[in-house]
């Protein structure tokens, strides 16, 4: 069901990206967007499954909760171990760089396997939906520490703040709110002037198609540019804020996200603008601390050489861009190391990006390393329960000086 408290409005009309309606599940399908708005039904582990690999959800919090639900509708078929087991193994392996979709199935059999079989579909269906949950209140409080910076530009700057950003990293990438979008979103609510320039974000322009009409649905000034004029208006100053997602952060800090954010780091870097990562603890992988060993999706070359839009007669069709004869590479993340990092948004505060302040904030995801040196951290298959416990506090556990690394002071 939806809630009247929704912070998000489609057409004035409270909206989740994903939501119970009775048996099934129900989710807006992202690749009609932003020509057609569809509502699709998910009834069982495939449909899930096919959502999941096809992008009619995306993003790493929805990635994870869409995963939850589709164990969810798997234990109403096969509550066996078996069932679990191989629901699991399916859902894991449609998309391998998220890290919220290997923790929230985790979460899930960690919930689930002390249960009796016939306890287990109840039971799923209650932890999808506190998961849910746990993701909204994330984003909301990522929402207010990302306000505290926004706040201080504006009053410093005495006129509005310019605020680029990458891919989507909004509420359509999450249940409510968004990660990269909910300051905005808080600060716009709080009256401060912001505007908004969006990234295309070729190949799949989830920036054109979907960051810029969720801002459009909420009123917000924005501009959608090309990818590459996000340096050449940081030259300029016109960009006083860069606040993009993370699919994976590792536990040192260094950040995979949408192919192209690299760029805009370095670019952010070389012309003192702060770049922040707005970074749920969910998406942070506390076993991992060598980027390189991060899995890089490799997708279809048809998202490279083909593009979909809508024609002057309102037809949506999908047509060729490239000569037929030329093959294309689509690697669909990249790693933007730590160095380049002004901060990373989480909710429980505006983080250094090393491993010393993320252990210091969310210390219930580590632990300490054997006599030998060997880690003995969690990793993202054995996650404890009581890690789903979150810390909202108003006050941030960990800050530091948002003047320093990569910003303007």
């Amino acid at each position: 069901m939806l809630h009247v408290g929704d912070r998000m409005r489609v057409d004035g009309n409270p909206y989740r990206t994903i939501w119970r309606d009775g048996g099934e599940v129900r989710i807006i399908d992202q690749t009609r967007l932003p020509h057609e708005f569809v509502i699709l039904s998910l009834k069982n582990l495939t449909d899930a499954a096919i959502a999941i690999k096809d992008m009619k959800v995306r993003g790493a919090p929805l990635i994870g909760v869409t995963a939850a639900y589709g164990l969810a509708l798997a234990m109403r078929r096969d509550p066996s171990d078996a069932g679990l087991a191989a629901a699991s193994a399916e859902l894991l392996a449609t998309r391998p760089t998220a890290v919220n979709l290997a923790w929230a199935l985790a979460a899930m059999k960690h919930r689930l396997q002390s249960l009796p079989p016939s306890a287990r579909y109840d039971a799923a269906l209650a932890g999808a939906g506190e998961l849910a949950e746990i993701d909204i209140a994330q984003c909301a409080a990522i929402g207010r520490h990302g306000l505290d910076l926004i706040r201080a530009i504006a009053e410093k700057k005495g006129g509005p703040v310019n605020i680029l950003t990458h891919c989507n990293a909004g509420w359509l990438a999450t249940v409510d709110w968004g990660t990269a979008t909910a300051p905005i979103y808080k600060a716009h609510d709080a009256g401060i002037d912001i505007r908004v320039f969006v990234d295309e974000t070729r190949p799949r322009n989830q920036g054109a198609s979907l960051t810029a009409w969720e801002l459009a649905h909420e009123n917000i000034p924005h501009r959608v540019i090309v990818d590459n004029a996000g340096g050449h208006l940081m030259q300029r100053g016109a960009i006083d804020l860069v606040i993009v997602g993370t699919d994976r952060t590792t536990a040192t800090g260094d950040v995979c996200n949408k192919i192209g954010t690299y760029l805009k780091a370095l670019a952010a870097h070389d012309n003192g603008v702060p770049f922040y990562v707005a970074a749920p603890s969910s998406s942070i992988d506390f076993s991992l601390e060598d980027a390189s060993q991060i899995p890089i999706e490799e997708r279809s070359e048809r998202e490279v050489t083909h593009v979909r839009g809508l024609t002057e007669d309102g037809r949506v069709e999908t047509i060729r861009l490239t000569p037929k004869a030329s093959p294309a590479a689509n690697p669909a993340f990249d790693v933007t190391p730590a160095r380049l990092v002004s901060g990373l948004i989480t909710e429980r505060g505006v983080l250094e990006p090393n491993k010393l302040a993320l252990a210091t904030a969310f210390p219930e995801r580590v632990r300490d390393r054997d006599d030998s040196g060997s880690s003995r951290s969690k990793t993202t298959n054995a996650i404890d329960a009581k890690e789903l416990e979150l810390d909202l506090r108003e006050e941030p556990v960990a800050t530091f000086s948002h003047t320093g690394r990569g910003g303007k002071s």
